[in-house]
């Protein structure tokens, strides 16, 4: 039996709440709202089984759906680039929080980073063999020389949904809130490409003071998402 997260379970629910209250009035906020649950409410009857609660990314995977849900129910259809700021404070106010006292800047918090990183990895891999439908998470070595730390998604829940509900042009919302995330704890992002314009989701990330960050710059896609480039030489 399939075990979901229900739309009030979400602890990112109030605040969407507050948002459309603030954006659209109580009246027609709460109108949208109740769409939004319809939607997604609607959206569980099809999902696979991830394993509710007992995913290790249930709130990426259900938080994704959630704006999935929402965006439809705008009425005014607004740009996806007018959301971002809202949806990346959405989603990333933990790494907002670290960043008061974290720096991956210093080597021993990307030490850390690496570290969770990996402690992850290792629980999407026991995920996986019970939820096949999740994350299937690919690390490397650490470089402990450079103090760089890799790892890719090569399969993400929320790229298959949007890629089989005509919702793609509403992932980079989801991805790029990842450049912002980093960047809070005094870090950089490079990441050539995600699950949704590539065939993986891949972190490469580093202090933003190392001199490596210089080799890259970040830019928006012609599908919306923030990628990496090398910078061409002079």
């Amino acid at each position: 039996m399939k075990e979901h997260l229900r739309i009030e379970e979400l602890p990112y629910s109030r605040k969407v709440k507050k948002w459309l209250k603030e954006r659209y009035g109580t009246d027609q906020g709460n109108g949208i709202w109740e769409k939004t649950a319809r939607n997604y409410n609607e959206y569980l009857k099809d999902l696979p089984d991830y394993g509710g609660k007992k995913n290790g990314h249930a709130y990426a995977i259900y938080g994704g759906l959630l704006v999935f849900a929402l965006y439809p129910a705008l009425p005014d259809d607004p740009p996806i680039s007018e959301l971002s700021d809202f949806v990346q404070n959405l989603f990333m106010e933990p790494f907002i929080r670290l960043g008061k006292v974290f720096d991956l800047n210093r080597n021993t918090n990307m030490w850390l980073i690496d570290k969770a990183f990996r402690k992850s990895g290792d629980r999407d891999r026991r995920d996986i063999v019970r939820y096949p439908e999740g994350f299937i998470n690919v690390d490397e070595p650490y470089d402990k020389e450079n103090h760089i730390a890799r790892y890719s998604f090569v399969q993400c829940p929320n790229a298959e949904f949007a890629r089989s509900h005509g919702l793609l042009h509403v992932l980079p919302l989801l991805c790029n809130c990842d450049f912002f995330g980093i960047s809070q704890i005094h870090g950089q992002l490079i990441r050539c490409g995600t699950c949704g314009n590539s065939d993986r989701c891949d972190y490469m990330v580093t202090g933003n003071r190392n001199p490596v960050v210089k080799e890259f710059e970040t830019v928006t896609d012609e599908k919306g998402f923030l990628v990496s480039r090398k910078k061409k030489e002079k």
